[in-house]
């Protein structure tokens, strides 16, 4: 029997008069469980913790652990700050293109962050409900590159050097690879890929550097029956098509303030692909109060209710500092909404 797709679904949901309900949580579970986020990112008892937490207290139908953007960087010697609660980062350091050689001698099955993760989806799979999606972050190819030599340097040599910025972003696809296999061998069901310095690229350097690998990371997660959505922050209307080109699942996009029109694209990209969004995560969510975002979750999905193809969610993760009734009004409004 074949596996239904993301859209499937989403589809499957909406002729039940409802929508798929998946808001990026994750740090505002790090307060449900009365820990800090250093320590969830470093100890994987404790981040699982979090995340049963949040099913627990939510229940959604699609769950991520934490959001890191550093913990590759991190795996590949760079320098990273881990701040107590908020999410580690990777300083601009110096990084010279002959170190790719040696960087790729690097087992990531041998480091500890990494395995901590691994281990965080391992027991997902296994305690969390069958029902439930299972999914996991990876950062995109073009944005660990951006980390390695600095997001700035990265936009200027894919027109100066285009050369080295290929062998770059190989590097970094195999990285990501790696990585996303342990992933999936833990038990993740579906990997989110976390593009977000791609946003400040044209279409023509977004498609060379980040989406024509994501395209190859997409098939080879798809020969291992996993889903790919492609995430991207700011405003990514003009790199829709390149998504949607890349061959992955789903797209994860920005909220409106951001310049994202959703309506748009779910009039424009295809029914197969799952549009995954887009309420804002530091608007009525972060700042309003319950009946406020009740009544922009409302109020979205009915000017979305023509696409079968929409899972509800926020436009990126939420804020440690969200209030928890506010995720409350936000699930129960999208599961008690009916389109019939």
């Amino acid at each position: 029997m074949t596996k239904p797709t993301l859209a499937d679904l989403a589809k499957e949901k909406y002729a039940q008069g409802q929508r798929l309900v998946a808001p990026l949580l994750g740090f505002p579970g790090v307060t449900l469980a009365e820990t800090e986020i250093k320590l969830a990112q470093q100890n994987y008892s404790e981040h699982f913790r979090v995340i049963r937490a949040l099913v627990e207290t939510f229940q959604p139908d699609l769950i991520f652990p934490l959001m890191d953007l550093s913990i590759e960087a991190n795996a590949l010697g760079r320098y990273t700050l881990f701040p107590r609660n908020e999410s580690a980062t990777v300083p601009r350091d110096h990084f010279d293109f002959e170190e790719i050689e040696a960087l790729g001698r690097i087992d990531l099955a041998c480091d500890s962050r990494i395995m901590g993760y691994v281990e965080t989806v391992k027991r997902m799979k296994k305690e969390l409900p069958d029902t439930l999606i299972k999914g996991a972050y990876v950062i995109g190819p073009y944005s660990l590159a951006g980390l390695l030599i600095s997001a700035e340097e990265a936009a200027v040599r894919t027109l100066t050097h285009p050369g080295e910025m290929h062998r770059l972003c190989g590097f970094t696809r195999g990285v990501i690879q790696q990585y996303a296999d342990l992933l999936i061998e833990a038990g993740a069901e579906l990997i989110c890929i976390l593009e977000p310095s791609a946003v400040m690229l044209g279409p023509k350097q977004f498609t060379l550097y980040s989406a024509a690998h994501v395209q190859t990371l997409a098939a080879r997660f798809k020969e291992q029956g996993v889903y790919t959505v492609y995430h991207i922050c700011g405003n990514s209307m003009h790199l829709i098509q390149p998504m949607v080109n890349s061959g992955v699942d789903g797209m994860s996009l920005d909220a409106r303030e951001y310049g994202v029109n959703l309506l748009k694209v779910l009039q424009t990209v295809p029914d197969r692909v799952a549009v995954i969004g887009n309420i804002s995560p530091t608007g009525k969510m972060l700042l309003g109060t319950p009946d406020e975002v009740r009544m922009e979750v409302r109020d979205f999905l009915e000017r979305m209710t023509p696409y079968p193809h929409l899972i509800l969610s926020t436009g990126c993760d939420l804020p440690r500092e969200t209030p928890l009734e506010n995720i409350r009004a936000f699930m129960e409004t999208g599961r008690n909404f009916r389109m019939n």
